[in-house]
């Protein structure tokens, strides 16, 4: 199986929203790193297992919505609490909605919200 992975790093805000949040519940930063891996059996006509590019302008959107934003003001996470495993989940379906995953069987979102701690997000495009 091929893998491509490409890393984003970006600056966004939240508060947790769960009953007893401690200080989680306040709005904070993280310095957010998107891991955006893709897996498949077969290249295709050019020998790739998806444009790099591609993903790259994926993530360009991904930063553009997301940078400096308070991810609770935001529609699509209006109802949830904003986990960083929500955030894999929002991100994977903007990712997939973004590029030709043609080749593509398996589509992984990792957010590290620090250097210590991550969630992902694991399905087909």
């Amino acid at each position: 199986m091929y893998t491509v992975t490409v890393v984003r790093s970006f600056i966004a805000q939240h508060f947790l929203t769960v009953p007893d949040p401690g200080p989680e519940g306040e709005v904070h930063s993280h310095h957010f790193r998107a891991e955006v891996e893709l897996a498949g059996d077969e290249l295709n006509e050019y020998d790739y297992l998806v444009d790099i590019d591609e993903v790259e302008a994926a993530l360009d959107a991904i930063e553009a919505r997301y940078a400096d934003e308070t991810l609770n003001a935001l529609p699509e996470f209006e109802g949830y609490n904003p986990s960083v495993e929500r955030f894999a989940r929002v991100v994977h379906e903007r990712i997939a909605d973004g590029i030709d995953a043609a080749g593509v069987d398996r589509l992984t979102v990792t957010m590290w919200e620090d250097d210590v701690a991550n969630a992902a997000f694991t399905a087909a495009p």
